[in-house]
């Protein structure tokens, strides 16, 4: 601290004191005091004020040198608030809480990017483990096509090329929505959205993985709701990929709706392996595949995690409801309060 911004930031005090000393001096004077003793009262009155500047700026370069020394000795400034040295101003506690609270609200912004930034970094480096077996498949696919004579085993192998690329594109779709999952609210659109239509266009996506699992599957959803369509059938298609992978013999899937007072329900229902009743709660943790998953070599366990994010993100709520060996009930909740279309 340099001594004429000082001297600046005190000139409205030392103002005031000049006048004083006017005032002072003019009413000594009407009273029939001398010249000479109103010298002196000045004199010790500038000489007072002299000392109490001088003490006050020794006093405030020293204190703001040792919070500079911190700041040039701190490899994360952020922490200044924690270590800022004692005072007995009112004006340098109160600064110091109000940084105190600032640098708070900053170490836990940084703690929850790093973890968020973690947790991206653990799915892209699952997602490319995943996304390399379809492509081997296909490599090996073409490779066996290539070499065939016969048009039927020539089919066969086109058939599979297209299942495994379609397998690759959900992958894709995966890492493109979870990338997307913490902004949603900049790539949506509500409207009015027939659930009919989504589902019918997810059973289309998937239907090779359907015919080539002997699913039977049937829509039932007479009942529009308020959301982006997009975003729900990329909910959707992950529960369908899901049910798909733990199905068990005859494997039979219904999407349909339920009508309530307050909004509307999308069940998903499954005869398939169902869940244990201590793994339920667990199913839409990140990473969790549970004993089912285990037995499966392609089981990464973020599909619900990331369709239970992005419910939360557009107001919808999930829930599941399931018996092992008799099959999983996943339920999206649309509550005909939380969106409004307009025009």
């Amino acid at each position: 601290m340099k001594l004429l911004p000082f001297l600046k930031d005190k000139c409205l005090l030392l103002f005031l004191q000049l006048v004083c000393m006017g005032i002072l001096s003019l009413f000594l004077y009407l009273t029939g005091y001398g010249k000479t003793g109103i010298s002196l009262i000045l004199i010790f009155w500038l000489l007072i004020l002299l000392a109490h500047f001088s003490i006050t700026f020794i006093q405030r370069r020293r204190y703001f040198s040792e919070i500079q020394s911190l700041m040039e000795h701190l490899d994360q400034r952020y922490l200044l608030g924690e270590l800022l040295p004692p005072s007995f101003r009112l004006e340098d506690h109160l600064y110091g809480e109000m940084i105190h609270a600032s640098n708070k609200a900053v170490i836990e912004r940084i703690r929850r990017l790093e973890r968020e930034q973690k947790e991206y970094r653990e799915y892209i480096e699952s997602w490319i483990h995943e996304v390399k077996a379809p492509i081997t498949g296909i490599a090996l696919l073409a490779e066996n096509g290539r070499k065939g004579q016969d048009s039927g085993k020539l089919r066969a192998a086109m058939g599979e090329i297209c299942l495994e690329n379609q397998r690759i594109e959900n992958y894709v779709d995966m890492a493109l929505y979870y990338a997307r999952s913490e902004h949603v609210y900049k790539d949506f659109l509500i409207q009015e959205t027939s659930l009919q239509e989504v589902g019918e266009e997810v059973l289309k996506k998937n239907r090779l993985l359907l015919i080539g699992n002997g699913v039977r599957a049937k829509v039932d959803c007479p009942d529009p709701v308020y959301t982006d369509r997009k975003w729900i059938v990329f909910i959707l298609n992950q529960m369908v990929l899901n049910s798909v992978k733990y199905c068990g013999g005859q494997p039979l899937f219904s999407i349909y709706t339920q009508k309530k007072r307050d909004g509307v329900i999308l069940v998903m229902e499954d005869n398939g392996s169902g869940i244990r009743p201590e793994e339920l709660s667990r199913i839409f943790e990140k990473g969790f595949t549970g004993s089912n998953g285990r037995r499966q070599e392609r089981s990464t366990g973020m599909g619900l995690y990331l369709c239970r994010r992005l419910c939360e993100k557009l107001g919808i709520g999930l829930r599941a409801e399931s018996e092992a060996g008799k099959g999983t009930r996943m339920l999206l909740e649309f509550p005909i309060s939380t969106y409004i279309a307009r025009g």
